[in-house]
């Protein structure tokens, strides 16, 4: 294990190696380098954010419509990821609907199928995402985008909220374990108000309500994913890496319900 500090560089390396899809080397796989990795977990969601509204921007210039549009950015938030947080979603939700004990439950988990709990929440979530993300579409490209943006960032922030301490890994080896309590609960907090002013500020071209909305659906989706994040804990012990992939999507999708309602 190497004791040295971590630089931000070899956070920002952790963050965007095991979250994305980008070709990045991780350097360094320890705590401190885990540390760094989730208080970045949100520059990497801004990222992906940013590279899917460009890629739904595609079918609208070609006048395919929102709905179209609103289709291809959620693909390409999920080919960003390799999808391991929708999987995360899916095997959580066969986990917490097996009816088994922790161990029980863990043990569905990790098994490669889906079930269907899995396949049912996966499919409504997606379906969720597209549904939204079309709507908001609806009212011009800029806002679809930024929401997107604000969603995907708020997902990530979900991730840093998960990795503080006080919330155990629920196994003793997976990413999970070694992400869990790595971050100071004082962080992780700094970072999810940091995001939540952010998503108030992309609203704020709206209007001072539309500020005030945009930033309410940050909180919104952290309290969704922090939601879910009691209920693993109580259910199974702890986190996986299964349920950073859960909370990540309830909060991105939670978020998008809200700005949707404005």
């Amino acid at each position: 294990m190497n004791d040295t500090p971590a630089r931000p560089a070899d956070g920002l390396r952790f963050a965007f190696g095991t979250l994305t899809v980008l070709p990045v080397t991780v350097r360094r796989w320890d705590r401190a380098a885990a540390r760094g990795g989730m208080l970045c977990a949100p520059a990497a969601g801004l990222a992906v954010g940013m590279a899917a509204a460009l890629a739904g921007a595609v079918p609208l210039a070609l006048g395919a419509g929102p709905l179209p549009s609103a289709v291809v950015a959620v693909a390409a938030c999920a080919v960003l990821t390799r999808g391991l947080h929708l999987d995360g979603l899916a095997d959580v939700a066969d986990g917490l609907g097996s009816g088994r004990d922790a161990a029980g439950a863990l043990a569905v988990m990790k098994q490669s199928d889906i079930g269907p709990f899995g396949v049912v929440t996966l499919v409504l979530v997606v379906l969720g995402q597209v549904a939204a993300l079309a709507g908001l579409y609806g009212r011009g490209w800029a806002t679809g985008a930024a929401a997107l943006v604000v969603a995907a960032t708020t997902a990530r922030a979900a991730l840093t909220l998960a990795a503080r301490r006080g919330v155990p890994a629920a196994r003793a080896e997976g990413l999970g374990a070694v992400v869990a309590e790595a971050v100071p609960a004082g962080g992780a907090l700094a970072v999810a108000a940091a995001v939540a002013v952010a998503g108030g500020a992309a609203g704020a071209l709206g209007g001072p309500a539309d500020a005030a909305r945009w930033a309410a659906g940050v909180l919104a989706g952290l309290g969704a994913a922090e939601l879910l994040l009691r209920r693993c804990r109580t259910r199974l012990g702890g986190v996986t890496g299964d349920v950073f992939g859960a909370v990540a999507e309830t909060a991105g999708t939670a978020c998008l319900f809200v700005l949707l309602a404005g």
